[in-house]
């Protein structure tokens, strides 16, 4: 079965996007075109590729992917890890923006 042809279903897209980065870093890279959200980990780049394009009603062109890892926390005197998660860089192609005040549920 050729991927490129299959299309995944809102749910599915609803699932794999969790939310939006808004960070200093994540904004200055709004003025390359580029959008950052925490994505599911067992996701990959042609799925969440689909994704952006079903939620947002986009043109994606390249999207690189990252696992970052939990940071070692203390609390109360015991030590533990956030979790870890997968982040998103997102490029849309020219003309092509994202609303950065939509809430994704």
């Amino acid at each position: 079965m050729n991927k490129k042809n299959k299309t995944i279903s809102t749910e599915r897209a609803f699932s794999i996007i969790h939310k939006p980065i808004m960070t200093e870093k994540s904004t200055n890279l709004n003025q390359f075109n580029q959008y950052s959200f925490i994505v599911s980990k067992q996701s990959n780049s042609f799925e969440i590729k689909q994704a952006i394009e079903k939620i947002f009603k986009v043109k994606v062109t390249k999207v690189n992917t990252s696992i970052q890892l939990g940071k070692l926390k203390s609390f109360k005197g015991s030590i533990g890890y956030k979790k870890d998660y997968k982040k998103a860089i997102i490029t849309l192609a020219e003309g092509n923006t994202i609303d950065s005040s939509l809430e994704i549920k």
